[in-house]
């Protein structure tokens, strides 16, 4: 930053909205921020030149300048009110959010704000800070210490009947319950985001995220109709706002829809809502459908393959799709040792078209589950199955005959002890 200084005026602005290159216009607005002049103009502008010099550092990639500037304007933002001191604050800190791979700056960034809010007694922004700083720690997967931070946080909330700030918080716990594989409880801070949600008027935006995170829970507990709806809420909701979280809803939807026996549709979803969000996250799941529509499980695999980012790494899609292809390939394999007593293993792979490893696998596990009664004979290769043993009728006849015995001697036991009597 340079030592000089221009005047905090509108020309001083202009000035650099004219400027030749952004380098150049940093360079000027920086020189009116130096500006210690504090009337109401002055902080008018300067306030411009903050967002304009906050825009100017996200293009230019410089989260570390962007960094400095929220530590070089605490003197400033004590001349300003307090509300205006959060929008600032939150929107340079939205400014380095934009910039790819700064997620480690962002957590350090917060820390530090959240420090210096704390000093400062500014409950309100720190409160939204730590929030922030909870959501960054759990994409880091850092679990724990962001449990831990929401856990103080919604009983300081609640205290203060901050209803909005509550359901963003609410929604985080569900998502970080989910993450760490606790239903329960994801189920329960949902529905207590809810709660507070009806109490007031929510953003479509965040109610949109509650739809759809209320459509992955339904999902992970098998209710794929009701999940759907969930999708198709958030889905329209996301997509009035322009937002890119519609191709994930309209994605979870499809999903639904190829879960519940319905890949069918999906040609006719994709074609009458989805036109302008084609690409690869749409046709990783049309080639799922095709996959599960045509019984093919290599062209199961050649999708897994081919969309690699869009269904594997997509933690969602994965869990839901790693369960689809076991059931289609036990379908699969029953339907083809079916009319065998004694097969190679090999030939059986060849049959489905997949590696004989792989095929022997899971005929092994598919025995310890007893979906079938057979063994393996690996010495030659072999797959023997065997006939369902007959379940013998006098089993069952001799355990009823001891239970009406029992029963009859607990009558007689009762009738003895009130002649007695």
């Amino acid at each position: 930053m340079s030592s000089s200084h221009l005047p905090a005026t509108s020309e001083s602005f202009d000035l650099a909205s004219e400027a030749k290159s952004p380098p150049e216009a940093i360079a000027i607005l920086y020189q009116v921020l130096d500006n210690p002049a504090s009337s109401s103009e002055a902080l008018r502008v300067k306030e411009q030149a903050i967002t304009k010099l906050s825009e100017l550092l996200r293009e230019e990639n410089r989260g570390q300048d962007l960094r400095g500037l929220l530590t070089t304007l605490r003197p400033f933002f004590l001349l300003i009110p307090k509300a205006k001191t959060a929008k600032i604050v939150r929107g340079i800190i939205d400014s380095v959010a934009k910039i790819p791979n700064s997620t480690d700056l962002q957590i350090s960034l917060c820390r530090e704000m959240v420090e210096w809010t704390r000093s400062e007694k500014r409950t309100f922004l720190r409160q939204r800070i730590e929030a922030r700083l909870a959501a960054l720690l759990m994409d880091s997967k850092e679990y724990s210490e962001a449990l831990t931070l929401l856990s103080g946080l919604v009983k300081e909330v609640r205290r203060l009947d901050d209803k909005l700030l509550l359901v963003d918080i609410d929604l985080l716990e569900s998502k970080l319950h989910f993450s760490l594989r606790n239903l329960p409880k994801a189920k329960a801070a949902l529905t207590a985001a809810r709660t507070a949600a009806n109490a007031i008027y929510v953003p479509p935006a965040q109610q949109g995220t509650i739809d759809l995170q209320s459509g992955i829970l339904h999902a992970e507990e098998k209710d794929y109709k009701t999940g759907y709806s969930y999708f198709f809420e958030a889905f329209e909701a996301f997509n009035a706002l322009d937002d890119p979280r519609a191709v994930y809803s309209l994605k979870y939807m499809l999903l639904c829809k190829i879960m519940v026996n319905q890949a069918d549709d999906v040609a006719g979803i994709i074609s009458s809502k989805a036109l302008k969000f084609l690409g690869p996250e749409l046709d990783a799941m049309k080639a799922v459908a095709d996959a599960y529509a045509k019984r093919s499980l290599k062209l199961f695999e050649t999708a897994l393959q081919d969309f690699k980012a869009q269904l594997d790494e997509d933690p969602i899609v994965h869990r839901h799709l790693s369960s689809l292809y076991d059931t289609l390939l036990e379908q699969n394999l029953c339907r083809l040792i079916e009319p065998f007593s004694r097969v190679e293993i090999a030939h059986i792979a060849s049959l489905i078209e997949l590696p004989v490893e792989h095929v022997e696998k899971k005929l092994s596990q598919m025995i310890l589950d007893k979906k079938f009664a057979g063994t393996l004979d690996q010495g030659v290769g072999c797959l023997i199955i065997f006939e369902d043993p007959k379940t013998d009728a006098i089993f069952p006849a001799t355990l009823e005959t001891i239970q009406n015995m029992g029963k009859v001697v607990d009558s007689l036991f009762v009738r003895s002890a009130k002649i007695m009597a």
